[in-house]
């Protein structure tokens, strides 16, 4: 029986750069690549910045995936392979928000639209996929309906844009500068980019990582040289790197400052701190650091738990429909193989009796039709009950019926 199975690569176990080499060229030509692969019978293909998953339908899923990391040199330490119902649950929370890094983010919703209209231009997905992804999209407008998971933020990177809204009342049109392009300054781009912004900048040292930030999330990025630059129009800096070190000293502010009258605030959350705290006596300077934001964290922490537990539940609910279909869609495979053999049968025998008959008589077409419909009726009339009982083993999980019925008609057996 062909199922669905599934191998990740994301941020949870690789590096950016690892998420990056892990497959290479667009996704179709990925998709046409996987689908050239011998029992591959559908696939999918997801890829973002921090995230490159795979789904194919296939009889032997576990393998032919294992066989297509080892020829793409993609290791496994940084590989999640998901098995059928691992990974239509993965799906339904990737989804929701909840395997995002910003916990609850919509734009994943927006990324799997798309993933499926270009799976199906290529003709890749049939009806397991298909209904996998559908009923995905459709559990994460659900979600977000009925919840409040995407309002609060819960790292420390988005509880920043949180605090730079609150205290500005609006980040629409403002221009911002975020420092580091690691973990946390993509945290804190993502969690940006649901604001109307007039601009988005991202610097860092390795003017290389700056890049692919800026080009996975349509920033812009300029090299750390220019920081300083950078800091004369933007309304909003937020710095998060890894220097032992200020990499803004209160001097540096102070220039960037003069002929401005308008306020600047910087949110530092590194730790050690980046920016110089003198930086603060400096005219429409509001500098914050990270103990500003504890409150935020805490507060949204709580009330992102709560959403969180109402969102699993809405999962669990939608994951039990799901896997119903598609135990449903077992049965419906079976039973389309046992009536197709028992209407061979059927014409086999009702074409032998009315050669008989007519040796003796002439039939026409209602004596003709008489047999063929009393037929169809037998047939009907005597696989009623067992189709009922095929259709509750299946979505019992009581796949012993379902073998039993394949061996005593001498049908494919069910995995």
């Amino acid at each position: 029986m062909s199922e669905i199975a599934s191998m990740l690569v994301t941020h949870r176990k690789a590096s950016i750069d690892e998420i990056e080499h892990a497959w290479h060229g667009d996704v179709p030509t990925l998709l046409r690549w996987v689908a050239s692969q011998d029992r591959v019978e559908e696939c999918a293909v997801l890829k973002t910045c921090n995230r490159v998953e795979i789904y194919i339908v296939s009889t032997r899923g576990e393998k032919v995936l294992f066989d297509l990391a080892k020829k793409a040199r993609v290791s496994s330490r940084i590989i999640d392979f998901h098995d059928h119902n691992e990974s239509l649950l993965h799906l339904l929370r990737l989804a929701s928000g909840l395997e995002s890094m910003v916990i609850g983010e919509d734009q994943i919703l927006g990324q799997m639209k798309e993933l499926v209209q270009i799976a199906s231009r290529e003709g890749t997905t049939g009806w397991m996929l298909d209904t996998a992804f559908k009923k995905a999209i459709a559990v994460g407008k659900r979600v977000r309906k009925e919840t409040s998971i995407n309002e609060r933020s819960v790292s420390v990177g988005s509880a920043a844009v949180d605090l730079a809204e609150e205290i500005l009342g609006d980040l629409t049109g403002k221009s911002v500068l975020v420092i580091g392009a690691g973990e946390t300054g993509e945290l804190i781009s993502r969690a940006l980019l649901t604001k109307d912004l007039g601009s988005l900048t991202v610097t860092n040292r390795t003017y290389s990582s700056a890049q692919s930030l800026a080009e996975c999330l349509g920033a812009h990025a300029v090299p750390f040289e220019e920081m300083k630059d950078r800091l004369k129009t933007a309304n909003v800096v937020i710095s998060a790197t890894s220097a032992p070190h200020y990499i803004l000293l209160k001097e540096d502010i102070a220039k960037a400052m003069e002929g401005r009258t308008d306020k600047l605030l910087i949110i530092d959350i590194a730790n050690p701190r980046d920016i110089d705290e003198a930086a603060s006596e400096l005219t429409n300077v509001e500098l914050h650091n990270i103990d500003s934001l504890k409150n935020i964290s805490n507060e949204n922490m709580m009330q992102r738990m709560v959403e969180a537990n109402r969102v699993e539940a809405i999962i669990a609910e939608e994951m039990q429909l799901l896997v119903s279909k598609y135990k449903r869609k077992q049965a419906e495979e079976l039973l389309a193989r046992l009536y197709f053999k028992a209407e061979i049968i059927k014409d086999q025998e009702v074409k032998r009796a009315m050669n008989k008959l007519s040796a003796r008589h002439t039939l026409g077409e209602v004596e003709q039709k008489v047999l063929q419909d009393m037929s169809h009726s037998i047939v009907n009339k005597i696989f009623s009950e067992p189709t009922k009982a095929l259709k509750q083993a299946a979505e019992s999980g009581n796949t012993d019926i379902l073998n039993a019925v394949c061996e005593l008609f001498c049908l494919e057996e069910i995995k």
